[in-house]
């Protein structure tokens, strides 16, 4: 079943907030082997001109995911799940997330097409603080093969 192209254009307000912890940063900084000070120590984040430890680049992907997947499993839309793959990711930076955020993210459907068999959702999330600054954008493409791929 191809996806419904109608939910292009939709808007999923944040549904709750993400505090963002040195314990969490240091966590997904070990998952991802990175031994840099600035996900470590608080002295060494403001040296460098932090309020505090920073979160890698990709540790977005925490609040992301639960955006992303809240979405695709939506059975209105009509995606399965099973042959669903992921296409391509991006992280644009205003800051860095940094301990003592409250991270909000609002995720938008930007298009949805068919090629070669295919489906294609295009997701854009827009990450802001607890005061609205925003933090980041991050842009994601899923690929749902289709039956006879």
């Amino acid at each position: 079943m191809p996806l419904d192209e109608s939910f292009t254009g939709r808007v999923y307000p944040p549904q709750t907030s993400y505090e963002v912890s040195r314990e969490k940063i240091r966590e997904f900084a070990d998952a991802i082997g990175d031994g840099n000070p600035l996900y470590r120590d608080p002295e060494a984040a403001k040296a460098a001109g932090y309020p505090d430890v920073i979160a890698p680049p990709t540790f977005l992907t925490i609040i992301n995911l639960a955006s992303i997947n809240s979405i695709v499993s939506d059975p209105e839309l009509g995606l399965d799940y099973t042959r669903m793959v992921h296409g391509d990711q991006q992280f644009t930076y205003s800051r860095p997330a940094h301990a003592g955020d409250t991270l909000l993210l609002t995720t938008h459907i930007d298009r949805i097409m068919a090629r070669a068999g295919n489906d294609f959702i295009n997701l854009r999330a827009e990450i802001t603080d607890g005061d609205g600054a925003h933090i980041a954008t991050t842009k994601a493409q899923l690929v749902v093969r289709g039956e006879n791929a």
